[in-house]
């Protein structure tokens, strides 16, 4: 996996100093994961830098949720605002965010307990945003593309006219739609003493039907490449049990939805190459291993 190199400058360190009146000496451990943005630790802190591309008004928006999440349920976490009341300062032509540190580490999304347990964060994560009525997203979103039905025109090697009607059907249907965390997996949570404790990375969320991250992270909190029928019918049923807002999910509409994500997932490889991402080995073999999930799934 590659993740960013994006270093933590002196004028950073002095942002945090002047906007957030933080201490920024000494020195910063530099977290792991991050293919966008890269994190760096100062003490109780942590200073996310993000890619020079995303915008700050995106960038407020996507705070907001995760402010409105943190005052209803202790998991997710938000960033601290700055002195005049922002939550992101550019510097150095990039976003820059600080946020409270958590300890813990990625969780097992392989433990069934630990699925189980993703599974009602989830549920209670969509009810603290159900109520959430922000304006419209400064940027789209990258997952929205093609979740109306509209085919696609940025992968077209997953062109798939039967899951474009599909899409088009259920986005017809006026199912309730709310604020979603938008990139709800084990690399953008935390885990301690055997429960989750954190939500993590708020860049992706946006307004869809909660349905739809009920099955991407069926997708995602199962062995991959996409799990078993069984293990994704059994996250969603915990995610129900837990009192989640998403309606009844049978085995297509989970199954259509994850294929949506799963070409959303090949689109974004695409452009990331084009920025000039290098891709390694790895990378390149899981690309193909979801790409063949996405043909597998097909209903």
């Amino acid at each position: 996996m590659i993740y960013a190199e994006t270093p933590l400058t002196g004028p950073m360190r002095e942002a945090v100093r002047r906007s957030w009146g933080h201490p920024a000496g000494g020195p910063a451990e530099r977290l792991f994961g991050g293919e966008e943005s890269a994190a760096y630790r100062l003490g109780d802190v942590v200073v996310r830098v993000s890619p020079a591309w995303r915008g700050e008004a995106e960038t407020e928006w996507c705070h907001a949720v995760a402010a409105h999440a943190a005052a209803r349920m202790p998991e997710a976490v938000a960033p601290l605002r700055a002195r005049d009341g922002a939550t992101v300062v550019r510097v150095d032509g990039r976003p820059l965010s600080l946020w409270p540190h958590v300890e813990g580490e990625w969780p097992d999304e392989d433990d069934p307990g630990m699925r189980t347990l993703a599974a009602g964060v989830l549920a209670r994560l969509h009810r603290a945003l159900a109520s959430y009525r922000p304006p419209p997203r400064p940027a789209a979103s990258f997952a929205a593309t093609g979740m109306d039905g509209k085919p696609p025109e940025d992968v077209p090697g997953l062109a798939d006219p039967a899951l474009d009607r599909w899409l088009a059907a259920f986005h017809g249907r006026g199912t309730a739609r709310q604020v979603v965390h938008g990139d709800y997996y084990s690399a953008n949570t935390l885990a301690r003493g055997g429960r989750l404790v954190a939500v993590l990375d708020w860049d992706e969320c946006f307004v869809a039907a909660p349905e739809y991250e009920v099955a991407a992270a069926a997708l995602e909190w199962t062995d991959a490449p996409a799990g078993t029928q069984e293990q994704r019918r059994r996250f969603v049923a915990d995610y129900h049990r837990a009192g989640g807002t998403a309606g009844p999910m049978d085995d297509e509409t989970v199954a259509q939805l994850i294929r949506h994500r799963l070409r959303r997932e090949a689109a974004y490889f695409e452009l990331a190459r084009r920025r000039g991402v290098q891709h390694d080995e790895d990378d390149l073999a899981y690309h193909e291993e979801r790409n063949a999930a996405f043909f597998k799934l097909r209903p």
